[in-house]
């Protein structure tokens, strides 16, 4: 299994910025892809960023331009850049990997709020 720790969250005004880390353990070579998803009240899961073994990335519509996905080599860490935050990105945002073999891993979460 893998094991995820999500952190970075926290309270920022429209137009600023947070960075959020993922810190990854376990089973981490078996990894495809990582990503953030995030959830707010009354509203579905959506994917935010994902990124491959391949380093190739993914992004929704909704933050392309102002988010960025990143991690290391070694896999044990996979970071959100947020900038330019609007008041819709509040949400409780969670990291992902997916193995090779298809097997799912979620992290507990980190809110992030975003008013003035």
């Amino acid at each position: 299994q893998v094991h995820l720790v999500e952190s970075g969250g926290g309270l920022v005004q429209p137009g600023g910025s947070l960075r959020l880390s993922c810190a990854v353990s376990g089973r981490i070579f078996d990894i495809y892809s990582m990503a953030w998803h995030r959830q707010a009240p009354g509203k579905e899961r959506e994917l935010v960023a994902s990124i491959t073994d391949g380093h190739t990335t993914i992004y929704a519509d909704s933050v392309k331009g102002r988010f960025t996905i990143s991690r290391d080599n070694g896999k044990t860490t996979v970071n959100l850049q947020m900038n330019s935050l609007k008041p819709e990105d509040t949400a409780v945002y969670k990291c992902y990997t997916r193995s090779y073999g298809g097997v799912d891993n979620w992290g507990k979460g980190t809110l992030v709020t975003v008013s003035s």
